[in-house]
């Protein structure tokens, strides 16, 4: 058997004690385990937030209104409109206060247009299926193209009330006005727009935007009549009056 012996010449040197490292060392880190972390919450955080200030700032509509269009109305007419319909609208929800709100969803049917662009077109046709499904109180329309849009909804009714049969398209040319047919819409005191001003620079009235628009109403297939529809079918009644429909001239 060997025998191992210890030398006695033999020295050990003691370990150095732990490095002693420095606040910043210290903090970088622990930013480079943890950053993926604080990146995540952040990212939480301004969720939480984004979806708070969006619930907090959102505003219970006593009367809303569509426009479908292939792009949006100026801010500017936008604005008019509300503040013009006001006068016409109730406190339906009893908050003290009556607010008009008008929906914009972009929607062009011209499929032959290239310029449309398609992320918007889905974004527009997604957001207007959900308004046309049972629930929706919005029924006041403000069309661009009447034609293209009762094809693909078949979601309006005939200027005296009655609808199309169910399934059935029908003759749009029978369910709209022209802005210009209705003297109550052509008196409303819309102001002018920003966004377009004529070669001396003067601007645009909200009216003359308007010209272009038709007004319609959507129907309603179930048997039971909602509340909205009884207090917009007023209004509605309301700023047609005295119209005239010129369509069927086109």
């Amino acid at each position: 058997m060997a025998w191992v012996t210890k030398s006695t010449d033999e020295q050990y040197t003691p370990e150095p004690p732990p490095r002693e490292y420095t606040k910043k060392e210290k903090a970088a880190n622990w930013w480079h385990y943890h950053k993926m972390i604080v990146a995540l919450v952040a990212i939480i955080i301004v969720l939480i937030a984004w979806i708070a200030h969006d619930m907090l700032s959102q505003v219970d509509p006593d009367l809303q209104v569509a426009y479908v269009g292939p792009a949006s109305m100026p801010t500017d007419t936008v604005e008019a409109l509300q503040e013009a319909l006001t006068p016409y609208c109730t406190d339906r929800n009893g908050d003290g206060e009556v607010i008009v709100q008008v929906k914009q969803f972009n929607v062009n049917y011209d499929s032959e247009n290239d310029n449309t662009d398609p992320y918007m077109q889905m974004a527009g046709l997604t957001q207007l299926s959900a308004e046309l499904a049972d629930g929706s109180d919005l029924y006041i329309y403000l069309l661009a193209d009447p034609a293209g849009f009762q094809e693909q909804t078949m979601a309006l009714r005939y200027l005296d009330g009655t609808l199309p049969p169910d399934g059935e398209a029908g003759d749009w040319q029978k369910m709209v006005y022209r802005w210009t047919d209705c003297p109550v819409l052509t008196g409303l005191d819309l102001g002018t727009c920003s966004t377009y001003v004529d070669d001396a620079g003067n601007e645009l009235p909200n009216q003359e935007l308007m010209t272009p628009v038709y007004v319609a109403f959507r129907g309603n297939w179930n048997e039971e009549i909602p509340e909205a529809y009884t207090a917009d079918e007023a209004i509605w009644n309301t700023l047609t009056a005295g119209a005239v429909s010129t369509v069927a001239e086109e």
